[in-house]
């Protein structure tokens, strides 16, 4: 297997499907595809039938129906359209059941990764306590197992690659788990409504090869540490889920925007006024409900211990380049 991270979430798989990257691939793309065409086919022969009878037995002048009386009965028939189908959705509900246990039901041997979602990010936690924001690295061929929860509102947890959707519910704790067949970079979805930044609100699964996930976990995913401060902080923007809630052009979002306004005095809820400066903006990070900007709600949620000092370091250079 060549172990080449590469893009594969907008590569096409079998038909219109995206790429089949998981092992639960081949079940749900033939079950899909079976109930389309049974439904496409049934529909056909159906509205054939219904059209044909339209024309052959319409009333119209001099037309006599045969037999002479209306047929209100026919055991033959009835049973015709009523078994066959009968034992057609038995059929899809044992297959589909079948495959919803397999999904359903982890191995033991798996990696477990707590996943937290809220407005508007994902969040992985690893077993050695390493945590990440919108980016979910896991081993090529190894059971994942996801236990997750939320922070705020209803999130759902969706990875078309992967084949998997669950929702992700406050004050609970749901499970879901994949196995990935092949390296790459999958995206993630949130496909429950859940506010303004709902459509921002995405992330990425990274497969690696086992020896590199080792390797990841032990240095605790530090690769971003050669890139220059306002490149770090232009990458935490668009991977932290910074862009949800604050435009780099001047446009209102949720948050305020971050174009011009370093060195600013802001006016803060409650009265007041604070510079945008590095100490408000560590501040911010850490503990955003402390000082709020007037006219925006507090609803973004606390980075503390999920970005190290340098990606903020980063954050704070990239903020003093957007003039």
């Amino acid at each position: 297997m060549d172990n080449k991270i590469v893009n594969e979430s907008l590569i096409a798989g079998k038909g219109w499907f995206p790429a089949d990257v998981s092992t639960f691939g081949n079940y749900v793309d033939s079950l899909y595809s079976f109930i389309l065409w049974v439904s496409v086919i049934l529909f056909v022969a159906i509205t054939i039938v219904v059209v044909t009878f339209v024309l052959k037995y319409r009333k119209r002048p001099g037309y006599v129906q045969p037999g002479g009386e209306h047929i209100t009965h026919n055991t033959k028939l009835e049973l015709a359209w009523t078994v066959p189908p009968l034992i057609l959705c038995l059929f899809v509900f044992y297959w589909g059941f079948t495959g919803f246990l397999d999904m359903s039901v982890a191995p033991k041997n798996g990696e477990e990764i707590h996943v937290v979602g809220k407005k508007w990010i994902w969040q992985f936690e690893y077993k050695n306590g390493t945590k990440t924001l919108s980016e979910m690295v896991v081993p090529v061929n190894t059971p994942i197992i996801l236990v997750m929860t939320s922070e705020d509102v209803l999130h759902s947890f969706y990875s078309p690659n992967m084949r998997i959707k669950r929702d992700v519910v406050p004050n609970r704790y749901t499970k879901i788990w994949f196995q990935a067949t092949r390296t790459g970079n999958f995206q993630i979805f949130c496909t429950e409504f859940c506010g303004d930044g709902h459509s921002q609100m995405q992330g990425t699964i990274r497969v690696v090869s086992a020896e590199e996930y080792k390797d990841w976990l032990a240095n605790s995913g530090s690769a971003d540490d050669g890139l220059p401060l306002e490149k770090l902080g232009e990458k935490v923007y668009s991977a932290k889920g910074c862009v949800a809630c604050h435009s780099i052009d001047g446009s209102a979002m949720v948050g305020p925007s971050w174009k011009g306004t370093w060195g600013t005095s802001r006016p803060m809820t409650g009265g007041g006024s604070v510079i945008m400066d590095e100490n408000y903006v560590k501040e911010s990070v850490n503990y955003p409900i402390a000082k709020v900007v007037q006219g925006y709600p507090p609803v973004m949620p606390s980075y503390k211990g999920l970005l190290s000092d340098r990606e903020i370091d980063g954050v704070i250079a990239y903020l003093k380049t957007l003039k």
